[in-house]
């Protein structure tokens, strides 16, 4: 009889490590694919590598409850040899994740009981929710249910309150200003509102288009061509105002600034 439950005992431990190797590889891959295929990983992969850890898990919890297995919970595991030094065979069996088994360790690895902290909390929150009376306990329960439907209503309903919200918004808040549109068109179509004075600068006198961009300086030549009122200067210069009413002198000529084509006007010549 003894010799059976120890079968039936080993058979059970083995199917449940061959169960959770599954899931460790099942979880290695997914992890694998977030860390280094994240870009081309489509929301229909996770969901199906979702699914496929859930559907493991189920058949580890199905295993669990089989009557034919084992009640892990009447076992007890007892350390028979704790040494300081380091197990090569203990570090190859768990992966490298438990190199030594020594007392240090011995207390995390086969605690059958949550940590001390986690009793001392678990303790307090017992004690505060004694102290609630049911009157109170039953008002909390429905607030908490109130706010859990109401989440509830706007996660089930997202797309029409955002197209309320944004067409509130359009109503209520023009993203724009008549008053500036107007006075832009204006401004560009008529020249509404802009200034009539010239730029500030030096002027030279009889060439009232001239401004400190053409005044002066070695690399203009004043060229005097002759000819009537009607003739235009061949580089598009201002033309002089015709002078009348001077008796003994000739009709005035048209005078055009140009620039020399000297070397001195390249910009790297310096």
């Amino acid at each position: 009889m003894q010799q059976r439950e120890e079968k039936q005992l080993e058979a059970a431990v083995e199917s449940l490590a061959s169960r959770v190797a599954h899931v460790k590889n099942a979880l290695h891959s997914f992890i694998y694919k977030l860390e280094n295929e994240y870009e081309r990983l489509t929301w229909p992969s996770v969901l199906d590598n979702f699914a496929l850890l859930s559907g493991q898990l189920n058949t580890i919890n199905k295993l669990l409850k089989n009557e034919k297995t084992p009640s892990f919970r009447n076992q007890v595991i007892i350390p028979l040899l704790l040494s300081p030094d380091r197990d090569d065979d203990l570090a190859k069996l768990t992966e490298q994740r438990v190199p030594v088994f020594s007392h240090e360790i011995v207390p995390d690895y086969l605690r059958t009981k949550p940590d001390p902290e986690v009793e001392e909390q678990e303790k307090q929150l017992s004690t505060e929710a004694a102290r609630i009376g049911p009157e109170v306990a039953q008002k909390q329960i429905q607030t908490l249910n109130k706010l859990c439907s109401n989440l509830l209503e706007k996660l089930n309903n997202p797309r029409d309150d955002r197209d309320a919200e944004s067409a509130a918004i359009r109503q209520n808040k023009p993203s724009f200003n008549p008053a500036d549109t107007n006075a832009l068109v204006g401004a560009v179509a008529f020249g509404k509102g802009l200034s009539k004075c010239r730029p500030p600068g030096p002027v030279a006198p009889g060439h009232p288009g001239q401004g400190p961009m053409m005044s002066g300086g070695p690399t203009l030549q004043q060229v005097t061509i002759g000819g009537g009122s009607g003739q235009q200067a061949g580089m598009g210069g201002p033309v002089a105002p015709q002078q009348q009413g001077q008796p003994g002198k000739m009709p005035s000529s048209i005078k055009t600034n140009i620039k020399s084509a000297s070397g001195s006007m390249h910009p790297y010549n310096r």
